[in-house]
C-alpha cells in the first residue's frame, strides 16, 4: 500500500426539478444562500431559497505536472461506506508511482464509475460521493445513467459503381473514356467513385466486368490523390503477421510515459562528448567509506554536483526553444530500474548536502521507488541526470536526453588499462569512460569540455568528496 497522499477536488451536482435549482460548488458542501426577484408580474415579495450541495463527483487527479491518464490500482473503501476528511479513499496509479488520494469532504462512497484496473484521463469522474447516506440511490442512479454510451455511428462502407439510367452530364478521366470505347460500355451509365463523382478506369472495368471491386479488407486500399488516372497500381501488403506463440503486450502507464518523453527527446538537437577518467584514488576512497553506509552512486552524484557548481551552463534547461534558464539548484537525477519501467529519483542539492547524508537519502529514495510511492517532485525535479551501468560491466554507452534538462551522463565500469605519463612510460590504471549527451541549444562543445575535465580533476582527487 502506497504511503504518499494526494487530493482530489469534487464538484457538486443536483438533478433539476421544481423543488430545486441546479448549482455547482468546488469549494465546499456547505449552504449557499441565493437570493432573486421573481419575475413572474403576479408575484413582486422577495423570496430567499436555500440550496444544499448533494453528489460530488470524485475526479482523476493530475498527481504529476506530465500526468494525463491515470489507473485505478485499488479502492480502499467500498460503495456506501462512510467518509471522513482527509481519509484515503482510492490508490492511483501514474506516469511514475502509486499514490493514496484523499478526499475533502465528509460524505458517503455512494458509487464507483472507474473500476480497479481501469484508467481515466485527468479530470474524468472516478466515484461519486454522496452527503447524505439517503442519496447513495440517487447517485447510483446517476453513475448508470451516464455509463450508458450513445450508440456508434454507422460507418458507411463505399459501394461498388452501379449503372444509373437517365440524362446527366458525366465527368471521367481520359483513361476512363478510353477504356469505355474500347469496352462499348456506355459512360453516360456509371456512377463515378472518383472526386466529385467523376468516373475513373476502374469503375468503366467493373462495369465492363473486367475487373470486380476488391472485398473489404483491413488491409489500406489506395485513393486517387489527384483527377488524373494512374496506368501502375500501387499494391499496399498488410503489417507482417505475428510469429507463433507471440502476443502483444501493452504499455504499463509508466512504459507509456517512458515511450513519450523518449519520442519528446527526438526533437532535441544534442551531441556526445566522452572521456576517460582515471577511478584509482575514487576506489581507495570508496573502501574507506563503504563500511560506513557510503553507495558509489552517491560519490559519482557528489562529484557531478561540484563539477556543475562551477559550470552553471551545464545544469541549466530550455523548454520551449525559445529561451533558457539557469537552475538555482542542482539537482542530480539517478536513473533507477524498476520492475516494469525505469525511474529517476532526484538527490536534491548534491552539491552541498553532506556525503553520508546524500548516501541515506539515495537509500530511503531507491526504497521508495522499487515500491512504487515516490512523490512528484521526487522524480520530476532533476536538472541533470546520472545514469550508471558500470556494475553490469559496461565499458561505455550513450544515454538518451531526458525532456527538459541540459545533460545526462552515461558512466561505464572501471577497468584496468594500460596508459602512458606525459614522459612516455607505461602504466596501469584503472579508468572509466563517461560519456556527457548535451542539448546543443544550449550547451557547446567547449562548455562539456571544460566541465568534463573538472570532473575528473574532483574523482582523481577525491579528497574535497568528504569534505
Amino acid at each position: 500500500m502506497a504511503v504518499s497522499s494526494s487530493s482530489f477536488l469534487s464538484t457538486p451536482s443536483l438533478t433539476n426539478s421544481k423543488s430545486t435549482i441546479s448549482f455547482t460548488s468546488s469549494i465546499s458542501p456547505s449552504l449557499h444562500r441565493i437570493a432573486f426577484h421573481s419575475t413572474t408580474p403576479t408575484t413582486s415579495h422577495r423570496r430567499i431559497m436555500t440550496v444544499r450541495s448533494k453528489i460530488r463527483e470524485i475526479f482523476m487527479p493530475a498527481l504529476s505536472s506530465t500526468m494525463t491518464e491515470g489507473k485505478i490500482v485499488s479502492w480502499i473503501k467500498t460503495e456506501g461506506e462512510k467518509l471522513s476528511k482527509g481519509e484515503s479513499v482510492v490508490v492511483v496509479e501514474s506516469d511514475k508511482a502509486d499514490m493514496d488520494v484523499e478526499t475533502f469532504y465528509d460524505g458517503y462512497l455512494a458509487a464507483i464509475v472507474v473500476g480497479e484496473g481501469e484508467s481515466a484521463p485527468v479530470g474524468a469522474a472516478i466515484g461519486l460521493l454522496a452527503e447524505t447516506e439517503s442519496e447513495i440511490e440517487e447517485a447510483k442512479s446517476k453513475a448508470a445513467s451516464n455509463s450508458k454510451s450513445p450508440p456508434a455511428p454507422e460507418i458507411t462502407q463505399p459501394s461498388p459503381p452501379v449503372v444509373v439510367t437517365g440524362p446527366r452530364k458525366t465527368v471521367a478521366t481520359p483513361y476512363a473514356k478510353k477504356l469505355a470505347k474500347q469496352h462499348k460500355v456506355n459512360i453516360e451509365s456509371i456512377s463515378g467513385s472518383g472526386p466529385f463523382g467523376r468516373v475513373t478506369a476502374s469503375d468503366v472495368e467493373a462495369a465492363a466486368g473486367i475487373a470486380s471491386p476488391p472485398p473489404p479488407s483491413p488491409a489500406l486500399k489506395c485513393t486517387p490523390a489527384t483527377a488524373k488516372a494512374k496506368t501502375t497500381t500501387t499494391t499496399i501488403t498488410s503489417l507482417p503477421t505475428l510469429l507463433p506463440d507471440s502476443s502483444i503486450v501493452p504499455f504499463t502507464t509508466m512504459q507509456s510515459a517512458v515511450s513519450k518523453n523518449m519520442m519528446e527527446s527526438l526533437t532535441v538537437p544534442t551531441f556526445r562528448v566522452g572521456y576517460p577518467v582515471n577511478t584509482d584514488a575514487l576506489d581507495a576512497l570508496y573502501e574507506k567509506v563503504k563500511p560506513k553506509g557510503v553507495t558509489m552512486t552517491a560519490l559519482l552524484a557528489k562529484a557531478v554536483g561540484m563539477a556543475l557548481a562551477q559550470h552553471p551552463v551545464v545544469n541549466a534547461s530550455c523548454k520551449d526553444g525559445k529561451s533558457f534558464s539557469y537552475n538555482s539548484n542542482i539537482n542530480i537525477a539517478v536513473a533507477v530500474a524498476i520492475n516494469g519501467g525505469l525511474i529517476t529519483p532526484v538527490l536534491p542539492d548534491a552539491d552541498k548536502l553532506d556525503l553520508y547524508l546524500l548516501s541515506q537519502k539515495w537509500k530511503e529514495l531507491v526504497g521508495k521507488a522499487r515500491s512504487k510511492q515516490l512523490q512528484p517532485h521526487e522524480y520530476n525535479s532533476g536538472t541533470f541526470t546520472l545514469s550508471n551501468l558500470g556494475m553490469f560491466g559496461v565499458d561505455r554507452f550513450d544515454a538518451i536526453l531526458p525532456p527538459g534538462q541540459g545533460a545526462i551522463m552515461a558512466v561505464g565500469a572501471s577497468k584496468p588499462t594500460v596508459v602512458a605519463d606525459k614522459d612516455g612510460f607505461f602504466s596501469v590504471k584503472n579508468t572509466m569512460l563517461v560519456n556527457v549527451t548535451a542539448d546543443h541549444r544550449i550547451v557547446y562543445g567547449a562548455d562539456l569540455a571544460a566541465f568534463l575535465q573538472t570532473f575528473a580533476k574532483i574523482i582523481e582527487n577525491p579528497d574535497s568528496l568528504t569534505l
